[in-house]
């Protein structure tokens, strides 16, 4: 059944790759972000998939923007079906080296432009009792790492504004259900186009995932919004579960390590541009797409991700491993009571 989807940070990243997933499956597809040439190369990939698109050029930060192209979407489209929450924007550097102007334009965008957009998406679906809002989390949302202290904030506050929806929406028996994508390192444009104080170019920590990947983790996660949360890829379930039971230990491991494993050895000079303000994919600008500079580093599967989405599968793998660790310790038993 086609739907009609509503994405934010459509122009590159996974977005992006998430748009053409969309186009794979017929569904008619609002696209919002700043960058003409990114948003014009999103139409041109849903179209060429076979999906229907619209672009919608609006920054999130703006409440108004935001509600404007929602109501472009649904007078071009009909009723939004799904509405996923992507767009963001970071600053790489020490916390003590950020602005306050830079702090507030991250938050603005990577927090605020996901209340935009669920805001705007539930006073539309609400009424009609039904629609699906995923959010499009990280790990850095359970686990902070250094030097990104404004995008992790954005990111746990994401993970209590849901939360708290949630828990409205299960008051009220409401049929519009709201989930969280957590991802893991990912290879998009952004950190060729980030803002970044570090001497050398960012990178992901690795293990990178390609953006295909997790924007099948994200669709999975429209298609089954009951779920709380979904954990794509094994550096984001070993992350999350590993800050649940030794944090301290992973604070003091990340202070020595966390530094070198997000830049590469190219030094990078100060004043690139970036897109923290302005987007770089302007008019006449290029088209970044949903890959970054990372291919030959990058997964185009995730083992962990296949598990999520067959819950059997992972009894059956969990219930196996359990069999097989009996069997051992039994013949260990039993062998030691021959001696």
């Amino acid at each position: 059944m086609t739907q009609t989807v509503v994405i934010t940070g459509a122009s590159a990243g996974i977005g992006r790759a998430t748009a053409r997933l969309c186009g794979e499956r017929g569904d008619n597809v609002a696209l919002i972000a700043r960058g003409p040439a990114g948003l014009d190369g999103a139409v041109r990939d849903v179209e060429e998939a076979g999906g229907k698109a619209l672009a919608l050029p609006a920054d999130v930060s703006d409440y108004g923007q935001v509600h404007g192209a929602a109501r472009q979407a649904e007078e071009f489209f009909g009723p939004i079906d799904v509405w996923i929450n992507v767009a963001f924007t970071s600053v790489f550097s020490p916390f003590a080296d950020i602005s306050p102007e830079e702090f507030r334009r991250v938050t603005e965008v990577s927090y605020l432009g996901f209340v935009h957009g669920t805001m705007v998406a539930l006073a539309l679906m609400r009424p009609r009792g039904r629609g699906t809002i995923v959010q499009v989390g990280s790990a850095l949302g359970s686990r902070s790492i250094p030097l990104q202290s404004a995008y992790c904030g954005a990111k746990h506050a994401i993970n209590g504004f849901t939360s708290s929806l949630r828990c409205e929406l299960l008051h009220e028996h409401s049929g519009v259900h709201i989930t969280i994508a957590q991802m893991p390192a990912v290879n998009t444009p952004q950190f060729s186009w980030v803002r970044s104080r570090l001497p050398r170019h960012p990178q992901p920590v690795p293990p990178i995932y390609q953006p295909e990947v997790v924007a099948r983790g994200v669709m999975f996660a429209a298609d089954h919004p009951r779920r709380r949360q979904y954990w794509v890829g094994a550096s984001t379930a070993a992350t999350v579960l590993a800050n649940k039971f030794v944090p301290a230990l992973l604070d003091r491991y990340l202070a020595r390590t966390g530094y070198d494993s997000q830049q590469t050895s190219e030094k990078v000079g100060h004043g690139r541009p970036d897109n923290l303000f302005e987007p770089l994919d302007g008019a006449g600008g290029h088209d970044y797409g949903a890959h970054g500079i990372f291919d030959s580093r990058s997964h185009a599967h995730s083992a962990q991700a296949w598990l999520d989405e067959h819950p059997l599968a992972l009894a059956g793998v969990a219930a196996g491993t359990a069999i097989a660790a009996a069997l051992v310790t039994g013949k260990r038993v039993s062998g030691r009571g021959r001696r």
